[in-house]
């Protein structure tokens, strides 16, 4: 083989794996290409994404409104229990002192 056939051969190799090549991603291009109705259901879908996305950012925030509401509800109802426990403890203690009094007074008469 002498230096132009193995040119003539070397060239023949590269043109052929060169269309091998371009025939493979001509394929996959055709295969994986965006149609223009899909982009545009694509553009939909982006759109109800974005939507649904701000519609869970709202209900997150309207939840910690809600939930900071109800602790601070909350918070006021134990106090108020705290105070009526308090005020039922001493009335307790008073009925207690005023039943010694009268069986004192019971005893003495």
């Amino acid at each position: 083989m002498n230096r132009t056939e193995y040119v003539i051969a070397t060239a023949i190799i590269l043109l052929v794996a060169f269309a091998m090549g371009w025939f493979t991603h001509w394929i996959l291009h055709r295969f994986t290409r965006v149609k223009g109705g899909d982009m545009a259901e694509m553009d939909k879908l982006a759109q109800s994404l974005h939507e649904a996305e701000e519609l869970r950012d709202q209900a997150l925030a309207y939840m910690e409104q809600r939930e900071a509401e109800l602790m601070n509800h909350i918070s006021q109802t134990e106090a108020e229990l705290k105070a009526a426990m308090e005020g039922l403890r001493d009335a307790r203690h008073e009925a207690e002192e005023m039943r010694g009094y009268i069986e004192r007074m019971h005893a003495n008469g």
